[in-house]
């Protein structure tokens, strides 16, 4: 019997663009061939309404797509929950507190801050679009 294969994860997003470039950076993604940002000045037809980054191997991983309002989530308290959230790893604290310097350069907010935890130290984050991910130590 075959069984259904997730393709990607796709992202509600007001400026697909700016967050396909945002998670492209993070996580060292490249764009579908076609999907590549146009020269500077020039029109982004593309960016525009949805977007697919792939990871390794050319494999689809995220997908950005426009819509016109976004509730950010207010996790860890509040009405709007979290809804979904992309869990990333490193090997190492001392990666994890380089990349949370990264994330934080690239526009991420700091919701959740668990880095002394000796078992699992761990940084929660929002998206420029509000969407949470973390980036915690994991083998």
């Amino acid at each position: 019997m075959s069984v259904p294969r997730l393709r990607q994860t796709v992202l509600d997003t007001q400026d697909p663009r700016a967050l396909a470039e945002f998670y492209r950076v993070l996580l060292g993604l490249t764009y579908r061939p076609g999907d590549e940002p146009p020269a500077p000045g020039e029109p982004d037809p593309h960016g525009e309404d949805w977007l697919v980054l792939h990871g390794d191997g050319g494999v689809p991983a995220l997908a950005f797509q426009r819509v016109e309002s976004l509730p950010h989530p207010t996790w860890p308290t509040g009405e709007v929950p979290q809804q979904l959230h992309l869990d990333t790893t490193v090997p190492t604290a001392a990666d994890l507190k380089e990349q949370h310097l990264r994330a934080l350069g690239l526009g991420a907010t700091l919701l959740y801050d668990r880095f002394d935890d000796p078992e699992e130290p761990l940084y929660v984050y929002a998206d420029p679009s509000g969407h949470p991910f973390c980036i915690f130590v994991a083998d």
